[in-house]
């Protein structure tokens, strides 16, 4: 059977090589990741409810979509794995990147994060072993049930969301 790999970096985002996905997430060695959060006119985020076999955070419910690029062209990656995932088309925009840690059971999550914004009104057209159900949330709901539930969504989720909100009132 394929092992899913990760591309490894160092803090200068200089590719170090590749490693089992699984293996690297074990051992908490930096790779490359994105993650997509998509907006609607009315300025409400797209959250996905991760599938139940996940290795990791599994049944959580966390941004629109996310992964782990391999390629040198992240954002194209990302709309891929959109695509994939929520079945959504879209133009996506980099807005910002940074390096998190953060333990996930008995995993470790390092990854240097590329985050990216898109915008979509219509219902998603979910990959059922990927996300099993989805919402359209507002900024002060979805800090009030994040700050009632933290245990519900996803550590990566909970790290950045504030930051990228202000961007779902940017127009296309």
């Amino acid at each position: 059977m394929f092992k899913k790999r990760v591309l490894l970096i160092d803090e200068n985002d200089k590719e170090m090589g590749f490693a089992e996905k699984l293996k690297a997430h074990q051992l908490g060695l930096l790779h490359r990741a994105f993650s997509v959060f998509i907006f609607n006119d009315r300025g409400e985020l797209l959250l996905q409810k991760r599938d139940q076999n996940k290795y990791h955070s599994a049944g959580l419910w966390s941004n629109t979509c996310c992964s782990h690029p391999v390629s040198k062209n992240i954002k194209k990656e990302a709309e891929k794995r959109l695509k994939k995932e929520m079945g959504i088309k879209c133009p996506l925009q980099q807005i910002f990147s940074f390096i998190y840690k953060a333990k996930v059971g008995d995993l470790i999550e390092n990854e240097l994060d590329y985050v990216f914004v898109g915008f979509y009104n219509n219902k998603p057209n979910l990959n059922k072993k990927e996300a099993v159900d989805f919402a359209w949330v507002d900024f002060k709901s979805l800090k009030s049930t994040i700050s009632q539930n933290p245990q519900d969504y996803t550590e990566w989720l909970k790290l950045i969301y504030e930051k990228v909100f202000d961007y779902g009132k940017i127009k296309k």
